[in-house]
């Protein structure tokens, strides 16, 4: 029994390990398409060696002493015959029971050796998931905190298959962005609000407008701040100007333009305390404006990428004219695909050259 459940066991951890690898060639596959140059090896780990089949171990057949019984005539050989039957009945019981508590005993060792085997499958699971995390670094000037952040499995199959994309993938991609403002001498101009720590569920109203607030205390006064918001499973960018107490509001999705309250009330929170900072009494209330003219996201999943060519396009553009450029009345129609593909490709490139 011991032999038939050590060779079931193994039977299960080839078809386990099997089941592994093929997601994690799933995995590497999607990689390999997405970023230019890439090599899975980078990633993969070596393959331990396949189990070997289990050898079956043959049944054991003794059955004890065979003896030949001869029947006489005698009484008393009959009489001593019928005793050692009861004997050997009595054995046959104490067997049994003994046979019992075994079959017992291998099936509590059974359970304990599947309990490993599911520690064990799960610390593998674990380090395979460490093993496919890409670790970034992101400087403290470009959200005002240096602070580290990591790619995981999900974020790139959901960028590789065009799917919902979450503050990561947006972060990471403003990390890239920093870069282009830096080789243009923009960094004066432009500055980034990190997504992960204002958007929805990252903490209380007051927590979130303490952290815009000690970002826009980093500001001359004209530059502008970008802060891509997720209030739920949507994107959409806020554009800050403390300075003229203005905040500018996109949306890639016409019937979702008026402004999230949560949103509304932190900007309006931070712009307050960087008024008390500079020692300004400021405006009774904050200038909200809906930037209507930009392009439409053609179904439910596009959002995160189209905010991410939102920043984009604002930056390619050194007069920083984004306000003529999404003017209400000029809505445009969506971004052809290649333009999202433009930004997708850049996302991939970047984390290309951070793995060489």
């Amino acid at each position: 029994m011991e032999a038939k459940a050590r060779e079931e066991a193994l039977r299960m951890e080839a078809r386990t390990k099997q089941l592994v690898e093929a997601e994690r060639e799933h995995f590497l596959s999607q990689l390999s398409q997405l970023i230019p140059n890439f090599d899975p090896s980078m990633l993969k780990p070596r393959i331990s060696q396949s189990p070997k089949n289990p050898m079956s171990d043959k049944a054991s057949c003794s059955g004890g002493d065979v003896r030949s019984l001869h029947f006489e005539d005698d009484t008393a050989k009959n009489g001593k015959y019928q005793e050692e039957k009861k004997n050997e009945g009595n054995q046959d019981e104490e067997k049994n029971e003994e046979k019992k508590e075994e079959e017992k005993e291998e099936e509590k060792k059974d359970e304990e050796k599947k309990e490993e085997k599911q520690d064990e499958k799960e610390k593998e699971d674990e380090e395979k998931h460490d093993d496919q995390t890409l670790h970034f670094t992101i400087d403290k000037e470009v959200f005002g905190l240096e602070r580290d952040t990591f790619v995981l499995p999900e974020d790139i199959t959901q960028f590789a298959g065009m799917e919902e994309i979450g503050a990561t993938v947006v972060a990471v991609y403003m990390r890239y962005l920093h870069d282009l403002l830096k080789q243009a001498n923009m960094c004066s101009m432009v500055g980034f609000i990190d997504p992960a720590t204002v958007s929805a569920n990252s903490g209380t109203i007051a927590d979130r407008s303490r952290l815009v607030a000690a970002r826009l205390q980093k500001t001359d006064g004209e530059q502008i701040f970008m802060m891509p918001y997720n209030p739920g499973r949507h994107w959409i960018l806020l554009i800050v100007r403390a300075k003229r107490e203005t905040v500018y509001f996109l949306d890639p999705l016409p019937e979702n333009r008026v402004v999230d309250e949560e949103a509304k009330n932190i900007v309006n929170s931070a712009i307050k305390i960087y008024n008390s900072h500079i020692a300004r009494s400021g405006r009774k209330a904050v200038i909200w404006k809906t930037l209507s003219g930009t392009p439409k996201q053609p179904s439910s999943v596009e959002c995160g990428y189209y905010v991410m060519r939102f920043m984009r396009d604002i930056i390619m553009d050194p007069s920083l004219a984004f306000e003529k450029k999404y003017a209400k009345g000029k809505q445009e129609a969506p971004y052809p695909q290649e333009a999202i593909d433009e930004v997708r490709n850049e996302w991939a490139e970047f984390v290309c050259l951070h793995l060489e």
